[in-house]
Parts: structure tokens; sequence; C-alpha cells
């Protein structure tokens, strides 16, 4: 498993966030349109690892012409130079070249119509940080410098900085920045004043066709109330009009904003259109601020933009997981570079980006924070398909269904419609004995396509009957901002009937590392001969999946199934690259007869949801859960016992009665709820008057027993057993019995039982909080 599985890094995305915005529509006969993009989150697994084979990141050369006419408030340009910021210090590949001028007009001898601030960069670290500093150069013209606009001047000064000693093969594109229409009435070189109008649109239209000439697109952007839109579509339309993919989204057109706090976001847009770019535009607040931004697991290369404002402005950089990253050097597999830190915007460049939402904390100390800080992303990414025949060895004139499923360069599977732009899926059918057969592929999840949107593309052709021998099955993924991938599966026509057929069945599972996924292979054969099968799973990074038994020997005649188990790899190949929500494996399991010349039987799409080992409450949350009520039931019984032995041993509702030496009852007396379960009273005038009343800590006090009765204490702590029908001493002269408690139907409360006395003398017992308890007397 080695190197290449150690440093793996996975590329499933399990973000919130992301804006939903999907199409899918058919170009022609044979492309698909799929989905818009918009970002995303939460639970990270990391990107790709250095050791995998890396895609050339898209070098372009361009220029940027930034007006500086009068017309420019300040805030006009101070947002047309935060913009020409943004995109070079955001360009994601470091062979980028740049120049940077501004322009108006030369209105007399000593002007000049164009001003160059920034010469051609390249855009390496020590580039971007050149390019952030030095188009702070430019400026809004004073009267006396020419206040006019120039167009066919700053063209033709962009197709030259553009053209002279530059690789033709790399892409060449000229912005163009504006806030009015062409005014080169003031300017001599038009010739008189009655026809410099006309002599700027011809020389205008000279220009532009020069400008398709040397390849070079341009792409204009007007703001403000004033831009003629009319003309900047014309001044697109008249250059290079082919882009960088064959792709609508990838021509040059004219971007038209209201005002200057849309022109940075509206240049990155047409930038990353230019360029082949993802884009994607993020909020913006206030400091001190926590500003989120995606980055998609298709993501190899990225840049997280940030137009501070003020350069006080300091900003740190968390990644999905939470972790604060570098921003220079090597951070978990990630590689970091950052420029324009000192100024008004500065760009964090990643290579191999962990997917997911990304925080951005801008702060600023009091005086600095006015302005509003804003975070884009510009990402390119790359996207491979997979794709398979069923059968993979058809006979003239028979139907074979083509699927293309989507993965990322690891080979995890990718089935968010939102993660692909623009997507365009080519197939064809060439073979023997026929001529080539386009192939429609589609993602709507009708005819031979199971279900839609899910980032597998199906599709049916019937084999020629002409067709002999040789078949080859081919798909091309195209977008911008994602390399195109073209696959392709080779096949044979089948001479008649296989002398061994076989048929897989593996389900889609969700699995933990070191686990396995087991499956049924139907074999049957017509031959008398022994056949090998050979078991493989392809289109995956080698030692993630295995497939056992690696082969299968048939016997003569046989007929019946196998058991097939998928393996996945233990949890220390993965590490901590997982993440929180797991990644999809997406490989091919493929049965070979190596006895009938490698014929391909079966390649089965395989579809395996890792995801980390549980911890020990996952694994058993049932049996914590079940100990919690246990204990909770435990609680309950116990408060339950020692509330009921409370209440057996309160001397509530006892009738005490004090009895004289002869037996006759002198006194009858209902206790009340006792202090810690004691009823304290004493006897009051024992030789005149005898009788009880309660009284804190007095003498005596009963509570109730458990077996009945009551329970006498003195003071000093000896203590009587008082039964139901007996007496006990008080005094020498008075005992104290127990009464035959009773209570009233309506109230509840106690009621002393008749006595044989003529007149009790009786005294209301006081209740706990000092009241009387309310009692009869009977004679």
């Amino acid at each position: 498993m080695g190197t290449a599985v150690g440093t793996l890094r996975g590329r499933e995305r399990t973000r919130r966030g992301w804006a939903r915005r999907g199409t899918v529509s058919a170009l022609g006969g044979a492309a698909v349109l799929v989905s818009l993009l918009a970002p995303a989150g939460p639970g990270p697994v990391p990107a790709a690892s250095a050791s995998s084979s890396k895609p050339a990141f898209t070098s372009v050369n361009y220029a940027v012409a930034v007006d500086e006419s009068a017309s420019l408030a300040p805030e006009d340009m101070k947002a047309e130079k935060a913009a020409a910021a943004r995109i070079a210090l955001g360009d994601v590949s470091s062979s980028s070249n740049v120049t940077v001028f501004g322009f108006a007009a030369a209105e007399s001898g000593d002007q000049r119509a164009v001003d160059p601030v920034c010469p051609r960069t390249t855009l390496d670290a020590a580039g971007r940080e050149a390019v952030g500093a030095c188009v702070g150069k430019l400026r809004s013209r004073k009267k006396s410098e020419g206040t006019g606009t120039d167009f066919p001047s700053a063209i033709r000064q962009g197709v030259h900085d553009l053209s002279t000693g530059t690789d033709p093969s790399v892409p060449r594109v000229l912005f163009l920045l504006t806030d009015g229409e062409m005014d080169v009435t003031g300017s001599p070189k038009y010739g008189d004043p009655a026809h410099r109008a006309a002599e700027g649109e011809r020389q205008l239209e000279l220009e532009l066709k020069n400008a398709a000439e040397q390849q070079v697109q341009i792409w204009p952007l007007g703001f403000g109330p004033a831009p003629d839109k009319e003309q900047l579509d014309r001044m697109a339309a008249g250059g290079y009009r082919k882009g960088c993919v064959e792709l609508p989204s990838a021509r040059p057109k004219a971007g038209k904003v209201s005002g200057a706090k849309d022109v940075g976001p509206m240049l990155e847009k047409i930038f990353a259109a230019a360029h082949c770019l993802r884009y994607q535009r993020g909020p913006s607040n206030r400091p001190p601020a926590t500003l989120e931004i995606g980055i998609s697991p298709l993501a190899t290369v990225g840049s997280i933009v940030v137009d501070k404002g003020d350069p006080e402005v300091t900003v740190t950089y968390l990644d999905p997981s939470g972790h604060q990253v570098p921003t220079s050097g090597t951070y978990r597999d990630s590689r970091f570079e950052l420029a324009g830190a000192g100024g008004t915007v500065e760009a964090l460049k990643i290579v191999d980006p962990v997917p997911g939402i990304w925080k951005v904390k801008a702060e600023a100390p009091e005086g600095h924070r006015s302005l509003p800080v804003g975070v884009s992303v510009l990402w390119q990414g790359e996207l491979r398909g997979s794709i398979t025949m069923d059968p993979p060895s058809p006979q003239a004139g028979e139907k074979t269904t083509v699927t293309m499923r989507l993965q990322t360069r690891e080979g995890y599977e990718i089935k968010d419609p939102r993660d692909y732009e623009g997507l365009r899926v080519r197939g064809e059918l060439t073979g023997d004995g026929f001529a080539p057969l386009a192939l429609r592929l589609t993602d709507d999840g009708k005819g031979t396509d199971p279900k839609g949107s899910d980032g597998s593309f199906t599709g049916s052709v019937q084999i020629p009957k002409s067709a002999d021998g040789a078949l080859k099955v081919s798909g091309t993924l195209t977008a911008s901002g994602l390399s195109a991938d073209t696959r392709s599966e080779a096949g044979q026509v089948a001479p008649g009937v296989l002398p061994v057929t076989t048929a897989l069945t593996l389900p889609a599972a969700d699995t933990h590392p070191g686990s396995s996924v087991t499956g049924t292979l139907a074999v049957h054969s017509t031959s008398d001969t022994p056949h090998t099968l050979r078991l493989s799973v392809a289109d995956l990074r080698p030692g993630l999946l295995s497939v056992t038994p690696a082969e299968i020997e048939v016997k003569p005649g046989e007929s019946g199934t196998r058991k097939v188990t998928v393996e996945v790899a233990p949890e220390d190949v993965f590490g901590d690259r997982l993440g929180d929500g797991g990644l999809r494996l997406g490989g091919t399991v493929t049965v070979v007869d190596t006895t009938d010349d490698d014929r391909t039987l079966v390649r089965s799409p395989l579809s395996v949801q890792v995801t980390p080992e549980p911890g020990l409450w996952e694994k058993y949350w049932w049996a914590f859960l079940s100990a919690l009520v246990v204990v909770a039931l435990v609680v309950v019984a116990v408060l339950a016992w020692l509330r009921q032995r409370r209440t057996r041993r309160d001397p509530y509702g006892l009738v005490l009665r004090l009895v004289s030496e002869g037996g006759d009852i002198l006194g009858e007396h209902p206790a009340g709820h006792g202090h810690k379960q004691w009823y304290e009273f004493a006897v009051v005038e024992p030789h005149r008057s005898p009788r009880i009343e309660r009284r804190n800590h007095g003498p005596y006090a009963v509570q109730r027993s458990p077996e009945g009765g009551a329970v006498l204490r003195e003071r000093g702590g000896r203590r009587t057993r008082l039964p139901a029908n007996g007496q006990v001493p008080l005094t020498d002269t008075l005992s104290l019995s127990l009464g035959e408690e009773t209570r009233t139907p309506r109230t509840g409360r106690p009621r002393p039982s008749r006595s044989r006395t003529t007149t009790p003398t009786t005294t209301p017992a006081t209740g706990e909080g000092g009241s009387s308890s309310t009692y009869e007397s009977y004679l």
C-alpha cells in the first residue's frame, strides 16, 4: 500500500451552505449541461496528496487596462486598483504573466494616452507581491494630463504587451475597466475636431481586428451610469473569440455593474471565465468578523482572496477542521503561499486545499473598522470519469449500456450535481467493421439512466451487425475550470455463445476501515475444459479496496454461485483522512476470463461509503441508554421507598391521650407533622389541669412505628414502644396512650375517637408552621 496510499487525501465533501443552483440540459445529440456550482459544508476530509499525479495549473498571459479619465470619482479609482490587485493576487498559476497600465487620452503633445504601472510580471510568489504593490501607482488624471477615454490606444497597448515575446499557445487576455464611453474629441492625433469621433471608431475597428489576429481576447468591464454597453459588447466581440475551452462560458463577453463596489467581484468573475477558473463570491462584513467560503472537493489549487479595504486589517485562515493554517509552507499535505498581506487586498494560494467550509477571521484596531471586508475564492480542479460497458463483450446486433461515472482524480465518487458546472459529456463507440457512432450519455433519470443528477451518465447503443472483432467505447468530460478527461474501455464482439458467462452482484454499502462487503458471482460454463477467472478492482487508487478471491477456477460444465468479498483497507491506511463524514470510494470490479484470451466478462461499478470506526458511544449507545434507564428506575424506586418510609414514620394524625392513674382520659391531642418525623410536646399543668401542648424541644416526642402504634422519645434519648392499645407512663400520675385515628369524609383531617369521659380537655395541635390543626371533640 506503500507511499501512494500513505499520502492519500480524501475529497468527499460534507458541505453546508452551498447555494442551490442546478441545471440539466442536453447539448445537441451528445452533450449534457449539468448544474451550476456554488460552495459548501460541513465535515471535512483532506484533499489530494502531493504524491498524486498533479495537473499542470493552467496559465494565462493577461493585461489589465484601467481607466484613469477625469470622470472617475476617488472611490472609483480605489475600486479599480483593488480589482486589478484581486485578480493578480488571486491567480492560481505561478507561470501566468500580467501587465497593468492606466489609460485616458493624450490631448496635447506632451501627454500620453497610456500610463504603464506594472511591467510584465510572472506571478510566482515574488511576482504576486510586486503586482500587489505596483497597482498602487494607478491614479485619476488631472486636466493637464489628458482626461479623455482612448480605447484604441488602450487596446493597442494591451495587444502589444501580450503578443511581444510571449508563447502564442498560452491564452492572451486583455481586461479593460472603464466608467465611460470612448471620447477622443480632445486628442489631436485623431485629426481635426470635426472628424475625431469617426476616426476614433475607425481606429477602434482596426485595433480590434489586430487583436483577433494576435489571438488576444478582450473582456471589457463597465461601471457606473455612463458606460456604453453596446460599445463594450462590440469590443468583446471584435477580439479573439476562442476561449480556454470550447464552452459558451469561456467566450469573451462584456460585463457591466452599477457602482464601484461591484467592480472587484465582477472582474474576478470574468477573470475566472477567461482563465477557466471557478469563482465563488463569499460574504462581507466589517471587522472584527469571521467570513465563510467553500472550496470544492474537485479543487487541486485555489486562492482565497480577501479585499480588506484597509491595510491595517489582519487576517487568519482556518481550514474546515478548525485548524489555523500557515501563510507559507506546507501543513497537512497542503501548500500555502500568501501575497499582499501589507496592502488592501491579500490572497492565500493553496495547493491541494482541504475541501469544505473555510473561515477567514478579519480583525482591525480601533479606527480601522469602518470598511467591510469581502472574501472570494478562485480555483482549478480535476474531474475524472470511470466508464463501463455492459455487457463488455456484446454480440453483433446486441444493445450495450454505457455508463460514465464522475470521480475525483483519486477515484472518489462525485454524486452532487452542484460539484460540476457547465459539464459536457461526449461519448463514442468505435470498432472493427463499422463507422464511429456517437453516444448520448445523460444523467436525467430517463431511459437507461436509473437515477438523475447522481454523477452517473448513461446511454445505450446497438452494436452494428457488421461489427467484427475489437470494440472501444470512450467518453470525454469537458467543463470550465476542470481539466478535460477522456476515458475509454476496450471490448470484443462475442463470437456466438461464450464458453463461460458470469453475473456479479455487489450491493452499495456503508462500511468502516478494515471491514468488507460481500456479494456473489454467478458462473455458468458450457466448456469441457477448466477456465480461470481473474478478479480485480480498477479506477481507484491501489490499496484502498481489494477483491477476494483474486482468481476463481471454473470447472467444466459448472453452474452456480461463488462468494466474492470486497475488503476495505485498515484504518491506519486512511489515518485522519476520513474526516467526520467519511468518503465514498468508487471503483470497478473486473472479471476477466484468462483462458479465453483475457476476455472481459464483467465490469461492474462499485460504490462503498467508508466512515470512521464508531466510538464506544456509537457502538454501544443502546447499552448506555439501557443502563441509564435502569439507574433512573432504581433512583425512582429508592426515592419512593424513602418517601414511603418517611410517610410511615410521620406522626401527623396520631391522637395522643393523656390518661390518669385511675384510667380516665383527661384529654386528647391530635399530633401534627413532626420535626424530622418527631412530634415534640410537653405536659402542661400536670397537677391542676393537665393537657398536652406542642412544644419545640419539649421533653417528649412521638413518631409512628412501621410495625404499628408509635414510639415515645423522652428527654435524654430514652425510647419506649407505644402500642396502639397500650400506654406508657409520662409522670408519676399520668400516662400516654393512642386514640383511634379517623378522618372526616369532607376534609380528610384526623378526628379523635369518642371518649367515655364527660368533659375531655383538648388543645389544638400547632402545625409545623405555627398554625393550629383543626380537629373535632366528642363526648
